[in-house]
């Protein structure tokens, strides 16, 4: 049978894709990623993301305002933000890549928190799953998406905690995202976490161009890799590969609803 794949989390809008964007999409295609969702980080990247899903059929988009670019978001990226989901694109289909990081230097943790609030209940009032990024801040994040109740939900990207994390999340009804960290042996944390989470809470990305996968370090990461990653996950699971390839394909047209 011929496998499809989504990859839920990637920076198209970066280099190396820029300008090579229909041979990037055909190899993508070549390793059966039907779909591709393009996150943007800041606002000023807003309209080139947009512009890709409007160009390219397999291509969606999710608009946010990334906590390591915290400098550079202010009320006027909020309300541009905003604007966009006024005019409800058909293809924005969450708002991302929002959330927390205590790693950055300076992270300005405060500031930080408020611009997640604002998105999440842009989330809640505009009806969009959120994609949420946090690291060394999974505790801290639970508490926001406490406080403030998405209906949609959304999914913790490129997890790297435990199962006790993970398991925290997936009971508010998030979906965990794996990713290239499970590739690596030592990343045993990880990969005895995703071994053991319920497969209907799972979703594939690769985070092109980051988070390089095992074997193809000091190489720009690439949507076609998101194959190798649900590979990786395959050994880890005790189910069918086929089932985990399609369980993984159904949570995430459910989520995104693509």
């Amino acid at each position: 049978m011929s496998l499809q794949f989504v990859d839920t989390h990637c920076h198209f809008d970066f280099p190396p894709f820029v300008g090579n964007e229909q041979e990037s999409l055909r190899l993508a295609a070549e390793a059966g990623v039907e779909k591709i969702i393009a996150v943007s980080v800041s606002a000023e990247r807003f309209d080139r993301v947009m512009a890709l899903a409007a160009e390219h059929p397999s291509i969606y988009a999710a608009l946010g305002l990334h906590p390591m670019a915290i400098d550079e978001h202010d009320e006027s990226a909020l309300a541009a933000l905003e604007a966009i989901l006024r005019q409800r694109p058909d293809k924005l289909v969450a708002l991302g890549e929002m959330g927390l990081d205590l790693y950055i230097e300076n992270p300005q943790f405060e500031r930080q928190q408020a611009v997640l609030d604002t998105q999440l209940r842009l989330a809640r009032d505009y009806d969009l799953p959120v994609i949420l990024h946090s690291r060394r801040t999974h505790d801290r994040l639970a508490q926001h998406l406490r406080r403030i109740e998405v209906p949609r939900r959304g999914v913790v990207h490129g997890f790297a905690g435990s199962e006790q994390q993970a398991l925290a999340f997936i009971r508010a009804g998030y979906a965990i995202g794996v990713g290239g960290t499970i590739t690596y042996p030592r990343a045993s944390k990880t990969r005895n976490a995703i071994a053991r989470l319920p497969l209907s809470s799972l979703l594939l990305e690769t985070d092109s161009p980051d988070m390089p996968l095992q074997g193809f370090q000091g190489q720009p990461n690439r949507p076609e890799r998101v194959k190798n990653v649900w590979q990786s996950l395959c050994e880890l699971r005790s189910e069918p590969p086929e089932l985990i390839a399609e369980t993984i394909r159904e949570t995430t047209r459910a989520l995104f609803a693509l």
